[in-house]
């Protein structure tokens, strides 16, 4: 327990089909209810800079993972509105600055495509990741909640980046965070 409350912490894979396997099975083999995954992120919108938390609001995609649903259209992944709204009013509790927004899951993290980035960006998109949309299309499918939050370790178009000491012990804002929703 954490400050009286059950809190499980284990890793989720890296990419959606991963978090999608973890995350079915934690919804429905294990009755979790609230899924909230903290992690890496590469920033893309002017503005967002490494060390930057994020939180995401929505998250587009490249992939096809919701190909498995066979929905007669394009489905949206968002965050569950009330864990959304618990992490802003716990950020803004701790005077800690948070971005929050579109984020862009896609199979690729380490990409050379600077020119699709862009295309991304001018959309709105804050930052890239790899799981949540996965993990938002699950929680939708499950009846269940989830959140992303995000510390940002890369900026792909700048170049900007986290040396690799600070990517062990960098990221202890967003953890905090998560531990108080």
């Amino acid at each position: 327990t954490y400050n009286g409350k059950r809190v499980s912490v284990m890793g989720g894979g890296m990419g959606m089909p991963s978090v999608g396997i973890y995350s079915y099975e934690l919804f429905h083999f294990y009755g979790v209810d609230n899924i909230i995954r903290i992690g890496s992120a590469g920033g893309i919108a002017d503005g967002v800079h490494v060390r930057d938390v994020v939180i995401g609001m929505g998250a587009c995609t490249d992939s096809n993972y919701a190909a498995q649903y066979k929905l007669p259209g394009t489905f949206a992944p968002v965050a569950d509105y009330g864990l959304l709204k618990k992490a802003a009013d716990a950020a803004g509790e701790c005077n800690l600055h948070v971005v929050v927004g579109n984020v862009l899951s896609s199979d690729v993290f380490y990409g050379d495509d600077a020119e699709a980035l862009i295309k991304w960006k001018k959309m709105g998109v804050l930052a890239v990741e790899m799981e949540a949309a996965a993990l938002y299309m699950n929680a939708a499918r499950c009846g269940k909640k989830a959140l992303c939050i995000l510390t940002i370790s890369d900026c792909p178009l700048s170049g900007e980046s986290l040396p690799s000491k600070e990517r062990e012990v960098g990221f202890n804002d967003m953890i905090k965070l998560a531990l108080k929703i």
